[in-house]
């Protein structure tokens, strides 16, 4: 199960906003990135419905068609 959930970083602790739904001692695997990022701080107000993954592979797709251009 993969969720999205923010978090504050305090004293090197990550202290998520909202309980977790799994149970303690559970392993799992963390993608972590700042909240300061301007394509984040954008991405409720573009009215985009996909993921912020999706929305960085069509950025970078963009960019490299504007390289090919003389």
């Amino acid at each position: 199960m993969a969720i999205t959930i923010e978090a504050i970083y305090e004293n090197g602790v990550l202290k998520p906003s909202a309980p977790l739904p799994w149970k303690e001692g559970e392993r799992v695997r963390l993608e972590v990135s700042s909240l300061d990022s301007p394509l984040l701080k954008a991405y409720g107000i573009m009215g985009w419905k996909g993921t912020s993954e999706e929305l960085d592979r069509l950025l970078a797709e963009i960019d490299l068609d504007e390289d090919e251009v003389p």
